[in-house]
């Protein structure tokens, strides 16, 4: 799993290079250029495409049990440079641009929706932590991670969808628009779904032995 995740963290980086220091006429832009002068469109992109960097490192540290075990300060640490970013930075950021969505109608709803569930499973997250309620923690950041990688699986799914049959652009637009954090959504219950079953069964043999 971690190394699926620096795979993802690795391409974003690769990805966001192509804006650095203020390119406005590289990838994603190419397609974005009736909305580059609008203001705040033009400051949220830039901010959530800088910021992302930071949420994807300093989410994938939040699944290392070893650095849990070893370093849980800097685990702390960088959880909260994590939530913080989603909450006060990036998330405000991707919900401004959700309302500017390509697609119409539905794509809007789509992105405003991932960025509002985003927002939410991170702070539930973060309240959980503060409870001291590890096991719901731990669900809600796979959730908010399974969210925060929907950049990369998005356009995993244009490639795939564009590469196999014939689509006019704005409909494959509105696909990835969901596919790209619903089915992700999808992996991560199934992840903690296997996970409580897993803890179900150490309850169980523990009764056991205890009996």
């Amino acid at each position: 799993m971690l190394l699926t995740l620096a795979f993802f963290t690795w391409l974003m980086a690769k990805i966001t290079l192509e804006y650095i220091p203020y390119n406005t006429d590289v990838g994603f832009l190419r397609i974005k250029q009736q909305y580059i002068d609008i203001d705040h469109w033009r400051i949220a992109f830039f901010i959530h495409v800088y910021a992302s960097l930071w949420v994807l490192f300093a989410g994938f540290t939040q699944f290392s049990k070893k650095l849990q075990r070893n370093n849980p300060s800097l685990h702390r640490t960088l959880g909260y440079v994590y939530v913080l970013d989603v909450l006060l930075i990036t998330g405000p950021a991707g919900l401004i641009m959700g309302f500017y969505a390509n697609g119409g109608t539905l794509s809007r709803i789509a992105f405003v929706l991932l960025a509002v569930l985003w927002i939410f499973f991170t702070a539930m997250a973060l309240v959980k932590a503060k409870q001291k309620n590890f096991i719901a923690h731990r669900n809600y950041m796979i959730r908010s991670y399974a969210l925060t990688i929907s950049a990369l699986t998005l356009r995993a799914w244009k490639y795939a969808i564009t590469n196999t049959m014939t689509v006019p652009p704005m409909d494959v637009y509105r696909v990835v628009a969901w596919a790209g954090w619903v089915i992700n959504l999808l992996a991560a219950e199934i992840i903690i779904y296997r996970f409580r079953q897993k803890r179900a069964k150490k309850i169980s043999l523990l009764k056991r032995e205890i009996g």
